[in-house]
């Protein structure tokens, strides 16, 4: 392969890339927590955007749980986001027959 076409293939990657992260705000992802109880959404940039608690979940006495709930569902969103995005990478780079785990310096 000549290094012209490597470059046309990096300059079409980066391009792809930069639209991907761009339309990551227009992305959303829901983490769930409690058995469902307790759902984050989040942008793919990682924003979050809104919780929903069941009422069944706020008991004064038993914050910590709560919090660890909110923490578990954030923790799931952002890991669907990721997954996400991976997804999405893997879209951006298909056809550019670059090998396997090839990783581009930005």
């Amino acid at each position: 392969m000549k290094i012209m076409d490597m470059m046309k293939q990096a300059q079409a990657m980066q391009a792809k890339m930069a639209e991907m992260q761009n339309s990551l705000d227009e992305v959303e992802v829901e983490g769930r927590s409690g058995g469902g109880l307790l759902t984050v959404t989040m942008t793919g940039k990682g924003d979050v955007k809104g919780v929903k608690i069941d009422p069944s979940l706020i008991v004064p006495e038993d914050a910590e749980v709560l919090e660890d709930l909110v923490v578990a569902a954030v923790r799931d969103a952002k890991s669907k986001a990721e997954a996400r995005m991976a997804e999405e990478m893997q879209k951006a780079t298909a056809g550019l027959g670059l090998p396997a785990g090839f990783k581009m310096p930005f």
